[in-house]
């Protein structure tokens, strides 16, 4: 019987979490995080990051335990039961997939500014279709062929974010960041939400750790690496659109329009050219990751066969691979992965906080969780990182709007009627 391969190294695991946390969203986010907190924007991208290490720290701990493909699905099994991974794990499927439409769509907008026909009918629909079809031909063809293509894309994604941020620190006007503005609690929340958004994606770097070759070492590291990374490259992104910009809040292509100020149209061609490879790396990231969750849900019996399935030659996910893109193919051609966008926010919070008491719950009950190992990280100052971000997660959920929190509970309760639906199935 073909099982996985182990191929990918701890610079491959990272790589995939810097891919998936740098997106889109990096290029756009920074002005919607400046309208609700202004001159705090970048000490609130450097609060959410630490906050996020606290994240990371538990998923270092509780992944050094393991070492099949799964990541916070299988901790959470492990520590909680059948139905509490599942719902972690469908959570974690359903955000990448809905994420990976809507970065596909937004490519199509980026292109659009280029080549308008890509924008609408069956033009945007042909270029979403031929995008889906070699993303998911890349990722099924081998890990190390889809970690290549991964590494490639992060390195492309991060020179034009280098070039910003070396070029941009001396046309800063220091009073734009000084002046602080008083923010409101509401206002300190949101923007905690939208940062939220910003940093997610890291969860993923734990996922295919049935393709590791040193799991239980390597994605402990690759997970504090990639925190450490992000937070770096993003907080001195907004200290530069900040700092050039007169009011970034005010731009809707922020990172573009800081460019162009102080490297001309050029600038704003090749930050315009950056923000497309960095959605197409994401997606490519998506793929790999969004598939392999929904695979390890099929391993254990949660989910049909057939989608864990491996190719005996190239020893990927196939079924899966393609289950997952087709879905996200759907979402974006038909459009509906905007009314699913709003699940995004619990799912990670369900995610992150899942993982963090997993954390705690396996280190004195580990011996009862056949699958999991003895730890080779332990986060340091005992239950400080799991209690901390086990608070952060019902901070934010409870600043999380109406919309998203229905939206939530309603994903929840559709993951809860597939778990019902495997039980009486096995």
């Amino acid at each position: 019987m073909a099982t996985l391969k182990r191929a990918l190294g701890r610079w491959d695991l990272t790589a995939i979490g810097v891919n998936s946390v740098i997106g889109g969203a990096i290029f756009l986010w920074p002005a919607q995080v400046a309208a609700q907190i202004g001159a705090w924007s970048p000490l609130g991208f450097i609060t959410i990051g630490l906050l996020s290490l606290s994240v990371a720290l538990c998923f270092a701990e509780v992944s050094s335990r393991f070492d099949a493909t799964g990541g916070p699905y299988l901790y959470t099994r492990a520590a909680f039961g059948d139905f509490v991974g599942f719902e972690v794990g469908w959570m974690l499927w359903f955000a990448r997939a809905a994420s990976q439409a809507s970065i596909m769509a937004a490519m199509a907008v980026a292109l659009g500014y280029y080549f308008p026909a890509v924008t609408a009918g069956w033009p945007r629909a042909l270029f979403l279709s031929v995008l889906t079809i070699v993303l998911a031909g890349i990722n099924a063809s081998g890990v190390r062929q889809g970690a290549i293509v991964v590494n490639g894309l992060t390195i492309a994604k991060l020179a034009p974010l280098a070039v910003f941020v070396v070029m941009g620190l001396a046309f800063i006007e220091p009073h734009r960041l000084t002046t602080l503005p008083s923010i409101t609690i509401q206002q300190a929340l949101t923007a905690g939400l939208l940062l939220i958004f910003v940093y997610g994606g890291y969860e993923v770097v734990p996922v295919p750790a049935g393709e590791a070759l040193d799991p239980r070492r390597d994605v402990p590291f690759a997970m504090i690496a990639t925190i450490v990374s992000v937070v770096i490259v993003m907080t001195l992104v907004q200290v530069v659109a900040q700092g050039v910009l007169p009011n970034v809040a005010d731009h809707a292509t922020p990172i573009a329009d800081a460019a162009a100020a102080f490297l001309g149209a050029g600038g704003a061609l090749l930050i315009g050219i950056g923000s497309v490879v960095s959605m197409a790396g994401t997606n490519m990231g998506h793929v790999l990751s969004g598939s392999r969750i929904i695979f390890a849900l099929a391993e254990r019996g949660q989910l049909p066969a057939a989608l864990a399935r491996i190719h005996p030659l190239f020893r990927t996910p196939v079924n899966a691979i393609t289950f997952t893109s087709a879905v996200a193919l759907a979402l974006a051609v038909s459009g509906s992965f905007a009314a699913i966008a709003v699940v995004s926010v619990l799912a990670r919070l369900v995610v992150y906080g899942g993982s963090a008491a997993a954390t705690l719950r396996l280190r004195s009950h580990a011996s009862g969780a056949p699958e999991a190992k003895p730890a080779t990280f332990v986060a340091p100052l005992g239950p400080t990182a799991p209690i901390v971000a086990m608070c952060v997660c019902a901070a934010l959920a409870a600043g999380a709007t109406r919309d998203q929190l229905i939206g939530g509970a309603a994903a929840l309760m559709i993951g809860a009627l597939f778990f019902a639906a495997a039980r009486r199935r096995n």
